[in-house]
Order: structure tokens, then C-alpha cells, then sequence
């Protein structure tokens, strides 16, 4: 975007959000962050806060009335939501109360005249089980639901079609990919898991066998994808991966080296998935993104 734009963005404390905030700032945008602090960290908008006046926080949930109103008031132009389906979220409750927030961000928009949602939700739940032959996978692969997470995820995607076609809502729907990088949580992702092992010298635990097969994308590759979505793609649902699977053996490979500790196998996470890939075609055609930072270069930044 070469304009100035006013953009709020819903879990913007967070490990994605708080680097889009960053980017969207250093780009000239005026910035509102919407985030209730229960899995982000205001330590994350330490620079943001103290440098721009250009950014403002609050400290509020988007199912509460008071976002509405916020919206109402401040009247940005696009909402970014990033405030769904976090891993901590990944259980029936928590799956449910991303539903409604996204129902209410949704309504908030209608309501403030807001041009744009884009709206993240883990690709895992929106693709669910797939077979080797159909990796990476593609935007529209259907299939059967398997649990209540998947469900409830596909219908957060579907009433974004609503909005849009009954009130006029446009929308981007950002599938994504395993991201990984600075300021991720521990709990959040087997990157940052494996980072906290090799930071104190043990072994990690990998649930189940470790031949599961994932699509880490960085953060930095992340953002540029956000941050392109805000004026193009409308309506659609577009993928934010590499198109490469590598497995969590191989990744430990990759971060511990020869001499790192055996993994410790565990028991495996109820409902897991066996693969997960993305194609990147339909980013690179119409986002003009594709990843630009390979799993071994990503991986070294952090150490």
C-alpha cells in the first residue's frame, strides 16, 4: 500500500500481530490495536508505543460491546483480525468463542462502515486430514470435517461470504501455515518449543512418531503476505505457506544439529494431523507474494 491508512488491528499484542504493527507503522499507517492481553504481551509494542503517536491500544476483547463502539468511534478503514483461533483456542470452547468473536468483528464492521476484514485463521482447521497426492494443498480443497474446531473454523470462513454479499463487507480469508519466528510463545508453536529446549540443553518432546509433516513460514514472509492482503485479494481465500512439508524430525535436524539431544516421543495430540502443505500459487497471483526466506535461513535468525 502507498497510501496512508487507518488500520485496527485485533490481536495486535500478539506474535503475528505485533510485527504487523511494526511494519504498518515503519510504512506511515496510523495504527490501532485492539487485544485483551490473554495470550498477547504488551512487552511485544514496547518500540511501537514509545515511538509513534500514530499508534493507539486497547486494552479491550472483540466480543465485548465496548469494540463495537470502538469501531463506531474510530472508524478505521480495515480491520485485521488476528485475535481467532490462537493454538490456546484449539479445543471446543475456545474454538466456539473465536466463532463468535469473528461473528462480532464481522457485525463491527457493518456497523463502522469499515471498507476490509482480513481475517487469519489456521489452515489446519479450514483443510483439515488430506491425503499425500493432494499436498500442497490448494484453495478450495474440500473435504470431511473430522472434529468440532474444524467445523466451527469453516463456518468463521463462511461468514465472511455472508457479510460481504449481504452487507457489503469485503474480506480476505488468510489460511496459514505453521509461522515461526521472534516473540512467538513457547506454547504457540514447535519452533519456539524446540528453540526453548536447545536454549537449555534438553531434549524436546515431539508428540507422536515426528514424521508428521507441517509448512513453517516465517514471520517476516508472513507479514509481507498480511500486509499485501489489505487492498488486494477480495473475497477470496489465499494461503500463506511455502509449499514445502517438513517433517518435525526433520526440523529438529535442522535447528539441533548433529549433536543435539534425541527428541522424547510423547503421546500423540488428540486429532493431529498426518500432512499439511500450502500452495503458494494463488498468493504469488494475486497478492504478488511469494515466501522469500528458506526454513534453514529462518531458523538461523533466531538463534
Amino acid at each position: 500500500m502507498s497510501a496512508s491508512r487507518h488500520i485496527m488491528i485485533c490481536g495486535g499484542a500478539g506474535f503475528i500481530g505485533s510485527h504487523l504493527v511494526d511494519r504498518l507503522l515503519a510504512e506511515g499507517h496510523e495504527v490501532d490495536v485492539v487485544d485483551d492481553l490473554s495470550t498477547g504481551s504488551l512487552a511485544n509494542l514496547n518500540e511501537s508505543r514509545s515511538g509513534s503517536g500514530r499508534f493507539k491500544f486497547q486494552n479491550i476483547s472483540v466480543a465485548s460491546a465496548e469494540f463495537s463502539e470502538l469501531v463506531s468511534l474510530r472508524r478505521p478503514s480495515i480491520i485485521v483480525n488476528l485475535a481467532a483461533f490462537a493454538p490456546s483456542h484449539m479445543h471446543l470452547a475456545g474454538a466456539s468463542n473465536s466463532l463468535a468473536s469473528t461473528i462480532a468483528v464481522l457485525e463491527a464492521a457493518r456497523r463502522g462502515a469499515v471498507s476490509k476484514v482480513v481475517t487469519a485463521i489456521p489452515a489446519r482447521l479450514l483443510y483439515g486430514e488430506v491425503a499425500a497426492r493432494d499436498l500442497p494443498i490448494k484453495e478450495g480443497h474440500i473435504n470431511d470435517a473430522r472434529t468440532t474446531e474444524e467445523v466451527l473454523g469453516r463456518a468463521a470462513a463462511d461468514m465472511h461470504h455472508v457479510y460481504r454479499d449481504r452487507h457489503g463487507v469485503e474480506f480476505t480469508v488468510l489460511a496459514m501455515a505453521n509461522v515461526y519466528g521472534k516473540r512467538q510463545r513457547t506454547d504457540d508453536g514447535v519452533v519456539a518449543s524446540f528453540l526453548d529446549a536447545l536454549s537449555h540443553g534438553k531434549a524436546p518432546n515431539v508428540h507422536g512418531s515426528g514424521k508428521q509433516l507441517r509448512d513453517f513460514v516465517f514471520i517476516d514472509d508472513t507479514v509481507d503476505a498480511v500486509s499485501r492482503s489489505l487492498d488486494r485479494a477480495g473475497g477470496l481465500v489465499i494461503n500463506v505457506g511455502t509449499g514445502v512439508a517438513t517433517s518435525i524430525n526433520d526440523l529438529w535436524s535442522v535447528m539441533g544439529g548433529a549433536a543435539a539431544p534425541v527428541p522424547r516421543n510423547v503421546a500423540e495430540r488428540p486429532h493431529d494431523i498426518a500432512r499439511l502443505s500450502l500452495s503458494p500459487v494463488r498468493a504469488r497471483i494475486q497478492l504478488g507474494w511469494s515466501p522469500f526466506t528458506t526454513l534453514e535461513q529462518g531458523v538461523a535468525s533466531l538463534r
